[in-house]
């Protein structure tokens, strides 16, 4: 049984008015333009969880009739494909929407990659938001636009970039995300595994564990501890991603 439909959820968070104050969207996600009052009606109409690290939100193939946010934490996007084999389709950070989808069911599977709060609305009260609020609804083609964006942008990487660009890209992507949250931060959280990052990619295991393996000889990055990654040469990760690296 999916977490969410248990009739008594044990991991409930009562505090939901703290957690929207903390929550990722009050910066870079769905609530951003909302003021306090509209902000107080989404507290009350919304569902907080905690949920741990590799708990399914919601599996492929589900009816898609709820919203959900992540408020903390790190998730990934997941297809099954015919030949059994998982093909990551993308990563998800705090303040960022899962599962809105024009589909009836969900085209992927959303797993948690760490510890993580998300907030849900059924997806009738999220319509009934939009047509109430016309900022959220702005909000909300603003994150659809972003999502294309960055779903052209992986074609580019995937179809056009050498591995080591990719993984160049995928570590810039990190950048942008911590960015987005207000957090910039001199380490980053790289929750996923290897083997996600290269799926992701469309490389191997090998193949990405060698271009960090380079990118550390070079002193471009450093990885304090596992899961964490610092970039000590930007400009030349940069340059590399974009195809204008013979500087470095």
């Amino acid at each position: 049984m999916n977490p969410f439909d248990a009739p008594h959820p044990t991991h409930e968070v009562n505090a939901a008015g703290q957690a929207c104050e903390r929550c990722g969207s009050r910066v870079s996600g769905l609530c951003q333009p909302l003021d306090a009052a509209a902000l107080d009606e989404i507290t009350s109409e919304a569902t907080h969880f905690v949920l741990p690290a590799h708990s399914a939100v919601f599996r492929e193939g589900d009816p898609a009739g709820r919203i959900f946010t992540l408020v903390d934490g790190f998730a990934k996007l997941s297809r099954l494909l015919p030949d059994g084999k998982q093909q990551v389709v993308g990563f998800r950070f705090a303040g960022d929407v899962i599962g809105y989808t024009t589909l009836k069911n969900y085209p992927f599977d959303a797993e948690l990659l760490t510890d993580a709060k998300l907030c849900r609305l059924d997806r009738a009260q999220l319509d009934g938001l939009l047509r109430r609020y016309p900022k959220l609804e702005r909000r909300m083609l603003d994150l659809c636009v972003q999502e294309l964006t960055a779903t052209q942008e992986q074609l580019v990487t995937v179809g056009r970039r050498s591995a080591e660009a990719r993984v160049a890209a995928f570590l810039l992507s990190l950048v942008e995300a911590s960015r987005r949250r207000g957090q910039p931060r001199q380490v980053l959280e790289m929750p996923m595994t290897r083997a996600d990052i290269a799926d992701f990619l469309g490389l191997t295991l090998e193949t990405v564990s060698r271009s960090l393996t380079a990118f550390r000889k070079r002193g471009w990055i450093h990885e304090p501890v596992h899961h964490k990654v610092e970039l000590l040469n930007v400009a030349a990760i940069t340059a590399l991603a974009e195809g204008t690296s013979d500087n470095f």
